[in-house]
């Protein structure tokens, strides 16, 4: 059966389960659901996506379908089997995936694109003090990207995970000022603008 990936696919989540599979080249479906759809609660009941079917296997939560596969499938290993390295790897796609997420993809991304008042213009409720976290997550930022990958000196299973969101960032004014003031995130940001992985799930 071919891997079914269930979600929106503006999402960031989504995308690094995508961009995985293609990493791997693995053919997959897209079933394009909204969070919280019959068709998606069926398969999580927090109605979160993305949410995947294989071979008579359902499963949910983004990282845990990423390592599914990234280990069930042939293809390079974007864990490496070394215990140190993968608990490297895990380490940066968790910040990515909570940390980096929370500020810059539920407190502005999110924010910017649905929270508008009456006039349509955007309720920066969220944003402002969002934005008062922005230089020291972008330090931080700069530190993990300073080998050349996300948290390594080698492509990894992170980076599928950071990449989605400098995007969404990158969409808006103060996010796009962020990244282009940061140099090191700003070059990196461009070399995964050219990944194929990337640009096949734009």
């Amino acid at each position: 059966m071919t891997l079914e990936i269930v979600g929106f696919a503006r999402s960031n989540f989504v995308r690094a389960v995508r961009m995985v599979a293609e990493e791997k080249g693995v053919a997959y479906d897209l079933v394009a659901e909204l969070p919280h759809s019959d068709a998606v609660k069926a398969l999580n009941p927090t109605g979160k996506i993305p949410a995947m079917r294989h071979d008579g296997f359902e499963l949910s939560e983004s990282q845990a379908i990423a390592q599914y596969i990234d280990e069930v499938f042939f293809g390079s290993k974007l864990i490496p089997a070394d215990p140190k390295a993968a608990a490297t790897v895990r380490r940066w796609m968790a910040f990515a995936a909570v940390e980096v997420d929370q500020l810059l993809m539920r407190n502005y991304v999110v924010e910017y694109a649905f929270n508008k008042d009456k006039e349509g213009n955007v309720v920066r409720t969220k944003i402002d003090p969002a934005l008062k976290r922005f230089p020291k997550m972008f330090r931080m930022l700069e530190a993990a990207v300073a080998g050349g990958y996300f948290g390594g000196s080698e492509f990894s299973m992170a980076d599928c995970f950071i990449a989605p969101i400098l995007n969404a960032t990158s969409n808006f004014p103060e996010g796009k000022e962020a990244i282009a003031g940061s140099p090191g995130v700003a070059a990196y940001f461009a070399k995964m603008q050219e990944r194929a992985s990337f640009k096949a799930t734009a």
